[in-house]
């Protein structure tokens, strides 16, 4: 196997290039830039990055291009159990619907209640079974004009079972818990592939003097060719970058490891979306808990509309004797509606609220941010940008793995790879800086910690088979 070389006239200066060596000028030997005292590093970080996480990059683009394309779905294939052919001039209460929806489902507990979003829709509500997993509910589709029960599905939070099993696919590959690493190391080498890029494909623009950085350069280069290759690899990435941050970063709050330390910090911080207390304060003229912890949903129905929240709405029964019911609106698409009241069921009063006007700006950010992740900010627009997004992502990991393969030897055998030693081109305190970053990046994200240690080791180790095989050889 060759020693390890990247293209080194064409991405470092050398004397050569000194239009003063040409003229017969005398030449003062210059000292490396920072640019070129970090860039190796850089490049060799995105070389890690692109070769060996880009498979799991790669799976979470096409598993999320499929969950963007799938929300439709939904409506038309379970199209009898969500909406009604034939309006009344009144709908029955909820209490008829619970009773309705108790005879498929007697004995579990009712998770949620979401009343109709428009006219033409049933109520959902919600049951705890051990048919499904801890994370997933039955829900019962009502007729709200006849209280008749109109079928049965298993949900995911917000969503049905087709968008369900698409998120479930580009969350952890439907693996469980085991499956949520490969969509973490995904999102944690992500904003580092996407950042290493864009430095070098700036610092290689200007080192040309090319003006454009988002147009591929086509001049002097045949179709096919690793430089056409490039050209169209760097200048997508530049196209998408912002995007591809956004994902990553969004990504990792779904993290299992990265996840917990995000909590954690937004926790500190102050950055967390506010809740309301459901716990009732002590008064003498409760008369005492109902029997039936749905009992009291219309009244709490009422009060909630009084205080100004509008559909969509999830209405969550007491968790305990002695707790209020938790009414919150989950309008995702943009203008977004996120008020919560706690309410008595008993006395109908409003005992806590949160409203979407008073959360913190990080938290509204936060908020927007992953339900653009999710294609649900800005409806089918959002949908189709986030696919155009994840397409262009698909041909930059794929022309990256190309620009690879046709670096190998003209009479064949293995690609190369970039240089190795990027760390001893610094100086003492510029290495030690990148190795802290790396670290506390490392502790943040253990995963893409723990994939770099590996893959300095393998690299390491091939370094040392290579350097024994030359001596041999010599």
């Amino acid at each position: 196997m060759p020693d390890q070389v990247w293209e080194l006239p064409e991405e470092h200066e050398t004397e050569r290039d000194d239009p003063r060596t040409s003229r017969g000028e005398p030449t003062r030997e210059r000292r490396p830039g920072a640019w070129s005292r970090w860039q190796p590093l850089l490049l060799r970080l995105h070389f890690y990055g692109g070769m060996l996480a880009g498979p799991f990059i790669l799976i979470a683009a096409v598993t999320g291009l499929l969950y963007t394309l799938t929300p439709q779905l939904d409506g038309i294939v379970f199209r009898h159990e969500v909406t009604v052919d034939e309006y009344a001039p009144q709908t029955r209460t909820l209490a008829d619907q619970i009773a309705a929806a108790r005879t498929v489902y007697p004995d579990a507990p009712i998770t949620s209640v979401k009343p109709p979003t428009v006219p033409s829709e049933t109520t959902q509500i919600a049951f705890t079974t051990t048919e499904v997993p801890s994370d997933y509910t039955r829900t019962v589709f009502v007729n709200p004009y006849t209280a008749q029960v109109q079928g049965t599905l298993t949900t995911y939070g917000m969503w049905l079972p087709i968008r369900s099993w698409f998120d479930e696919m580009h969350r952890n590959l439907h693996l469980g818990v085991a499956g949520r690493y490969y969509s973490e190391i995904a999102a944690s080498w992500l904003w580092v592939v996407a950042l290493g890029g864009l430095a070098m494909w700036i610092a290689r623009a200007r080192r040309r003097g090319r003006k454009s950085l988002v147009l591929p350069d086509r001049t002097g280069t045949p179709e096919g060719s690793r430089k056409r290759t490039l050209s169209w690899h760097g200048t997508v990435g530049i196209w998408i970058v912002v995007g591809l941050l956004g994902l990553s970063i969004t990504g990792l709050t779904w993290s299992r490891f990265t996840g917990e330390h995000i909590e954690q910090l937004r926790a500190q911080l102050s950055w967390t979306t506010p809740s309301v207390s459901t716990t009732l304060p002590p008064t003498d003229s409760r008369t005492g808990a109902p029997a039936e912890p749905t009992a009291g949903a219309d009244t709490v129905l009422r009060s909630a509309q009084t205080a100004g929240l509008q559909p969509p709405m999830w209405m969550k029964p007491p968790a305990a004797t002695g707790d209020a019911w938790e009414v919150y609106e989950r309008k995702r698409d943009f203008p977004t509606r996120f008020d919560a009241v706690a309410v008595d069921a008993e006395t109908g009063a409003i005992t806590d609220e949160s409203r979407f006007a008073d959360w913190p700006l990080t938290a509204k950010l936060t908020g927007w941010a992953i339900d653009a992740h999710m294609g649900v900010l800005f409806g089918l627009a959002n949908q189709i940008v986030l696919a155009l997004l994840v397409i262009g992502l698909i041909t930059v990991i794929v022309r990256g793995y190309l620009m690879w393969w046709k670096r190998r030897p003209t009479r064949g055998g293995w690609p190369t790879a970039p240089r190795r030693g990027a760390l001893t081109g610094l100086r003492p305190v510029e290495a030690v800086i990148a190795v802290a970053v790396l670290a506390v990046v490392g502790w943040m994200a253990p995963l893409f910690g723990a994939t770099l240690g590996l893959f300095i080791l393998g690299d390491v180790v091939a370094g040392e088979l290579i350097r024994r095989r030359k001596q041999a050889v010599s």
